[in-house]
């Protein structure tokens, strides 16, 4: 996966929370079904921001489901790897969506994450580590903190309930509503929300 930086962004320390001895707890099954709710009540402190590196392009072992909706629904043409760009900055945020819309061919999508949103870093490390080069090719994620980008996300449209969000954008950068939201907790967060992701992405 190839990473872009931009004006600020992080790249959170991982947990695994919930689980013992790679198996869910009783408590954790709860926890299996429900997505990071944004109550700010329930967020630590923000971290440094640590460096990103690329990581091997092998594909991990995972979901076969999700595997086999990517193959039958490629975002772009095979061999275009997913981009992250790490959102932020001064001015609008439906400006900065417009701006990336133009510079690019594949699809974009608005992925709105945060530290404390354990399937929203199992996710960023996923396509970080170029897991999910296959299955994603050639789309291209801006990224945007919740915490530090609430009201300017909220002022063009990208809101939810749970979070990880990701959201097509329309032509003049504002949320679509075309979207999908949340994600379970654990190993298989990441494929998880791929497979309803792709489709999300093919019929865009």
């Amino acid at each position: 996966m190839s990473v872009r930086p931009g004006p600020k962004g992080q790249v959170p320390k991982d947990r695994s929370p919930g689980t013992r001895g790679g198996a869910p707890t009783a408590a954790a099954w709860v926890a299996l079904v429900l997505a990071c709710d944004p109550a700010p009540a329930q967020q630590p402190a923000a971290t440094a921001p640590a460096p990103v590196t690329a990581a091997s392009p092998a594909a991990a072992a995972g979901d076969g489901k999700a595997s086999a909706v990517a193959a039958a629904a490629s975002p772009a043409a095979a061999g275009a790897r997913p981009i992250l760009i790490t959102g932020g900055g001064e001015g609008t945020i439906a400006d900065a969506v417009r701006a990336e819309l133009g510079r690019g061919s594949g699809p974009l999508v608005v992925y709105v994450g945060a530290s404390w949103c354990e399937p929203c870093r199992r996710f960023h490390d996923a396509l970080v580590a170029g897991e999910l080069d296959r299955e994603l090719a050639g789309a291209r994620f801006l990224e945007y903190d919740l915490d530090l980008d609430r009201e300017r996300l909220t002022a063009a449209g990208y809101t939810s309930r749970m979070i990880p969000l990701f959201a097509l954008p329309g032509p003049d950068g504002r949320a679509s509503g075309r979207q999908i939201e949340g994600g379970i907790k654990g190993p298989g967060a990441a494929r998880h929300i791929v497979a309803r992701l792709v489709p999300l992405l093919a019929g865009g």
